[in-house]
Formats: structure tokens, sequence, C-alpha cells
């Protein structure tokens, strides 16, 4: 059973949002800062984590995943805010 990690980077507070999922929160970041994460990412210049979900499961985040991206832009920055009100960059161990 995997761990599942549900996650929203940005570049800057209230700017481009991207919603990802992982299994390996450490390793996936790594990969969005290097810039192999993924094309969106990569032109936008989504690097700073401001939010993220632990889930039991892959299958959960990817689900919650599904669900977030239909949000509209205004639940998102909500959601950020409640943990969140700085956008400042998280350490994913910190939440």
């Amino acid at each position: 059973m995997r761990k599942g990690y549900l996650y929203i980077l940005t570049n800057k507070p209230y700017a481009t949002l991207y919603t990802g999922v992982t299994s390996d929160l450490p390793a996936r970041l790594d990969a969005h800062r290097r810039g192999v994460g993924s094309a969106f990412t990569r032109k936008y210049g989504l690097n700073r984590l401001v939010y993220y979900e632990i889930h039991d499961l892959v299958a959960d985040a990817i689900q919650r995943e599904t669900s977030i991206k239909r949000w509209k832009r205004d639940w998102k920055i909500e959601l950020i805010e409640k943990v969140n009100p700085d956008w400042k960059e998280l350490d994913y161990t910190l939440m």
C-alpha cells in the first residue's frame, strides 16, 4: 500500500496554479525544480509548493486531484490560504 500526495505549486502568490499527485513528494518536487517535472510547470516556472495533502492510498490522492481540478480558482485559493495564508514555500514535512 503506497501513500499518495496531492499538491499545488505556483511561482508566486495568486499566480498560475498547478495541481498534481505523486507517491513520492520530495522526488517529484525535485523533478519540478530541475525543470523535468512537466511541460506545464516548466513553461510557467511553477516550483513553489504552497499546499499538499497526504492520503493513505495513491488512488485517493488521484480522486482528490480530479475533484480539485474541477474547482473554481477562488476555491483553490481559499484551500491554500486555510493552511498557508502567506503563500510561503512549504517543506513537505511541515503539514
